[in-house]
């Protein structure tokens, strides 16, 4: 089970998801957002993240420009597209920068499922969302969740990570009704929007490995 602790914004938040087990932790490069970073914040935070441990930038509709500017600073793994990137865009993404392209996609009923094929024709990974009101401004990291039955025992030809309104209480079930090998946190691991919790951060983690059931 590989954990990946989105929206981090604090050294101390960070270092209690790397010390608690985390696969991934992300960053988020979107003003909107409550766990937005600058670039600048996000080099100071990525240079303490121990080697194993991968460094994700989430970004929404990017330029070229905006991505150059964010890596051209900061040591990052891989981009997390989350925006209404096309499958040709996010080719292109990861063709000039080289690093391994995760999409997200956003999930309310089966009519979103084939979006989940046709991105993975072109990505590395893939993330299973839930998707967002139509009149709300983010795209994550809104604590909703979807149907996790509708995923349940399906398969595509690369990663894919289940999120969308986990927590410390029902990560263990979502794992077990969907078959997830990783999953994605943001709000379910917060005391206020953007303010991580580090006691939640292991919790989180533990459940997710099956260590305890998140209570």
């Amino acid at each position: 089970m590989r954990v990946k602790i989105c929206g981090l914004s604090e050294q101390a938040s960070l270092k209690r998801a790397v010390d608690s087990g985390a696969a991934y932790v992300g960053f988020v490069f979107f003003e909107k957002s409550p766990r937005n970073v600058t670039v600048e914040q996000a080099h100071a935070l990525a240079v303490t993240v121990p080697a194993g441990v991968c460094k994700v930038a989430l970004t929404v509709n990017p330029t070229d420009a905006e991505l150059e500017a964010i890596l051209d600073r900061a040591p990052l793994d891989m981009l997390q597209l989350h925006g209404s990137e096309t499958v040709e865009r996010c080719a292109e993404i990861r063709e000039k920068f080289g690093l391994p392209v995760m999409k997200a996609v956003g999930v309310a009923d089966e009519s979103d499922l084939p979006k989940l094929n046709d991105y993975a024709r072109v990505c590395d990974q893939l993330l299973a969302d839930a998707k967002p009101p139509t009149d709300h401004d983010l795209p994550g990291g809104n604590g909703l969740s979807f149907d996790w039955r509708l995923i349940a025992g399906r398969r595509w030809p690369v990663p894919w990570m289940l999120a969308g309104g986990l927590t410390p209480e029902n990560v263990a079930e979502a794992i077990r009704l969907t078959g997830a090998k990783q999953v994605d946190v943001s709000s379910g691991v917060e005391s206020a929007p953007g303010v991580k919790d580090g006691d939640k951060i292991e919790r989180f983690i533990k459940a997710a490995h099956g260590e305890e059931d998140g209570l």
